[in-house]
C-alpha cells in the first residue's frame, strides 16, 4: 500500500471513530428522552388547582405548553411558568403542535363532549394523549378514539388516577390473587353537593350529570375489585333540584351483576355527599373511606390489615406511571380500552333508567 493511500485511509478511519464516540449514531437512531413534554388542553380548575401543580412535583414528565381560548389564561399560565411563546396555543391554532418537538403529549382537560374531537386531532398531529374521565359521550366515540392512537402509534391513556393509588391497587389484588375468597358484594359510592346551578355539568349533551362525572368512579371500582365485567345493570335516576337537573341526572343508583355472580350495588350523585367502597368476600371483607380522594385513600381489612399507604400527590403519580409506560413503551394502567368499557356500561346504565328495566350489556 503507497504511503499516501494508507494516510488518506486511516485518517477516515479516525475521523469515523471520532464521529461515532461523540454521539454520531444519534443522527441514525433518535435519542429517547427521559421526561416528557406535556402540554394541558383546558385550562379549568382541574387543569389549575390539580395538573398544574402536579407536573411541577413529576419526575418523568413536564408541563410545556398550554392550549386555551382565553388571552388572559394564556398570559398568567406563560407568566407563572416560564412557559415559551412558541408553547402557547389557541383551539384554532391546535394542529400547529404537530411541529413542536417540545411536546410529547397532549392532557385533554375539556367536557367530554370535545374529548373524540380533541383526542382525534392530537393524535394526528403526532403525540400521545391522557385523556380525563369520563372518556367520552359514546362507545363508538371511544372506539374512534382508540383507533386514532392506533393509526398513529400513539399511546392513549385515560385519567382513572384511583388505579395509580397503591391501596387501590393493594384491593385489586385482593380480588385478583382470591386473598379474602371471591368476591360477593360490592358496595360504592362516590358523589358530592355540587351548588352550581349554571355549569356544563347540569348539561348531558355536553357530558354533565352525575353518572359521567362522579357515577364512572362507583362504576369503575366495582369491575376493578370484581375483576370482571358486568353482564346486566338496572338502574335509577333522580333528582331533589329538577329546577336544575333537567338536562341531566343529579343522582344514579345502579345495580351490576356479574358472570361470577358477584352483585354491586352502585350510588353517585351530584347533589350529597358519599365516598366509600366496601368488598364483601367469601372469608372476610375490606374497605376504603374515603376510596376517592385528592388527599389520599384510606381502609382496612377484617385481618386487620390497614391500607394506608401514602403518596405525596396522586395526579403527580399518574402522570409519572403513564410517561413511563411512554418513555419505556410498556403497557399503560390504564388504556382507552378501560375507558370504552365503561362508557359501554354507562349507555347500558342509561338505557335502563329510560326503559325502567334490567339490561343486558353488550
Amino acid at each position: 500500500m503507497k504511503r499516501r493511500t494508507f494516510i488518506k485511509q486511516a485518517a477516515a478511519g479516525t475521523a469515523a471513530a471520532a464521529l461515532y464516540t461523540s454521539g454520531f449514531p444519534s443522527v441514525l437512531f433518535k435519542k429517547k428522552k427521559d421526561r416528557l413534554g406535556v402540554a394541558l388542553v383546558g385550562l379549568g380548575y382541574y387543569s389549575t388547582d390539580l395538573l398544574a401543580p402536579a407536573l411541577q412535583l413529576t419526575q418523568h414528565c413536564y408541563l410545556a405548553g398550554i392550549v386555551t381560548g382565553t388571552p388572559e389564561k394564556a398570559e398568567r399560565w406563560q407568566k407563572k411558568y416560564r412557559l415559551p411563546e412558541k408553547n402557547i396555543y389557541n383551539y384554532d391554532n391546535f394542529d400547529r403542535i404537530a411541529d413542536n418537538p417540545d411536546i410529547d403529549v397532549v392532557y385533554v382537560v375539556l367536557p367530554p363532549v370535545l374529548h373524540k374531537e380533541y383526542t382525534i386531532r392530537a393524535a394526528g398531529a403526532g403525540k400521545h394523549v391522557w385523556c380525563e374521565k369520563p372518556m367520552a359521550m359514546t362507545a363508538a366515540e371511544c372506539e374512534a378514539m382508540i383507533k386514532a392512537c392506533s393509526d398513529n402509534k400513539k399511546k392513549l391513556a385515560i385519567g382513572y388516577r384511583m388505579q395509580h393509588e397503591p391501596n387501590t391497587q393493594e384491593i385489586i389484588g385482593y380480588g385478583r390473587n382470591k386473598t379474602f375468597g371471591k368476591v360477593k358484594l360490592v358496595t360504592v359510592a362516590a358523589g358530592y353537593f355540587d351548588a352550581r346551578t349554571d355549569h356544563w355539568k347540569q348539561k348531558r349533551s355536553m357530558g354533565g350529570g352525575a353518572m359521567f362525572d362522579m357515577g364512572v368512579y362507583s362504576l369503575n371500582a366495582s369491575r376493578y375489585v370484581t375483576g370482571e365485567e358486568p353482564l346486566a345493570v338496572l338502574a335509577q335516576e333522580q333528582t331533589t333540584r329538577p329546577e336544575i337537573y333537567s338536562q341531566a341526572d343529579e343522582t344514579t343508583l345502579f345495580q351490576l351483576e356479574f358472570p361470577s355472580g358477584a352483585l354491586a350495588n352502585c350510588a353517585t350523585s351530584l347533589g350529597m355527599n358519599m365516598n366509600y367502597l366496601y368488598v364483601t368476600a367469601e372469608n372476610g371483607w375490606y374497605k376504603l373511606e374515603p376510596f376517592q380522594s385528592y388527599s389520599g385513600v384510606q381502609g382496612t381489612a377484617s385481618n386487620g390489615t390497614l391500607l394506608d399507604h401514602q403518596i405525596p400527590n396522586e395526579q403527580a403519580k399518574q402522570m409519572d406511571d403513564d410517561a413511563l409506560a411512554i418513555i419505556n413503551d410498556t403497557a399503560l394502567i390504564v388504556p382507552g380500552e378501560e375507558g370504552l368499557r365503561d362508557i359501554k356500561v354507562v349507555e347500558a346504565i342509561h338505557r335502563s333508567d329510560t326503559e325502567g328495566k334490567r339490561v343486558l350489556i353488550g
